[in-house]
């Protein structure tokens, strides 16, 4: 399975307000693997960041002067992506900025979700953890994925933090080998998994029926706080 963990930086929070893109950035994953492989690019917007904005990335508008174009980078981003299954923390921002670039580029681009399948990350974490922050950051102190080196927010390093946690979030990356271009590389350093070989009598504790009836208990409150039929 081939998935890209990836992250947009815009001037604004308003895309109907004539915000644009102005970086992107890529991680690829393949079989739960992260690769190495990225795509990053800086656009220039044409217009100026936000205050709001700019705070958050530092991307000044001269910095952005001298880069291309968003139609400049559209098809290399759309041949990086095409049949991937893309992840990313609050989808709907990031699609929606992206799907307006992609029509003002009037090469005939379609929507992104024609091109590959979107998760969202916001949206699972929210219903795996509910009540709980769901920020990358947060998730990211969840998981105890170092993020210590982002001072402002960046579209490759964010896709690269996103692509640790989410393997981490979707059942670990136990025997998962990082290279030097992932923060997750040398800090984490999980080993494989090995079969247990040999005979082994394995010990077995029995639930008492105090402690059945408290966690049925517990169960209630759980379904009655997530609004779902939780068995276990």
């Amino acid at each position: 399975m081939r998935q890209i963990a990836f992250d947009t930086e815009t001037t604004g929070f308003y895309v109907e307000q004539g915000d644009r893109v102005l970086e992107i950035g890529c991680v690829e994953i393949i079989d739960r693997e992260v690769t190495g492989r990225t795509w990053h690019t800086y656009i220039n917007p044409q217009r100026d960041s936000d205050p709001g904005a700019l705070a958050v990335h530092g991307l000044t508008t001269e910095f952005l002067s001298d880069k291309p174009l968003f139609a400049d980078v559209a098809q290399e981003f759309i041949d990086f992506i095409a049949g991937a299954e893309i992840i990313a923390h609050n989808a709907t921002f990031d699609v929606t900025f992206l799907d307006y670039e992609l029509q003002q580029t009037k090469k005939g681009f379609s929507k992104l979700e024609d091109y590959c399948v979107i998760v969202d990350t916001l949206a699972m974490a929210k219903q795996k953890y509910p009540g709980s922050a769901s920020s990358l950051d947060a998730l990211c102190r969840r998981f105890q994925v170092d993020n210590s080196g982002r001072e402002l927010h960046g579209a490759l390093i964010d896709a690269d933090l996103l692509a640790q946690v989410y393997l981490l979030m979707t059942g670990g990356q136990t025997g998962l080998q990082f290279d030097g271009n992932s923060g997750f590389g040398g800090q984490h350093g999980a080993e494989p998994i090995r079969p247990l070989t040999g005979n082994f009598n394995l010990a077995t504790l029995e639930a008492s029926i105090e402690e059945l009836a408290l966690h049925q208990e517990y169960l209630l409150k759980l379904n009655k706080k997530s609004g779902k039929d939780r068995q276990w």
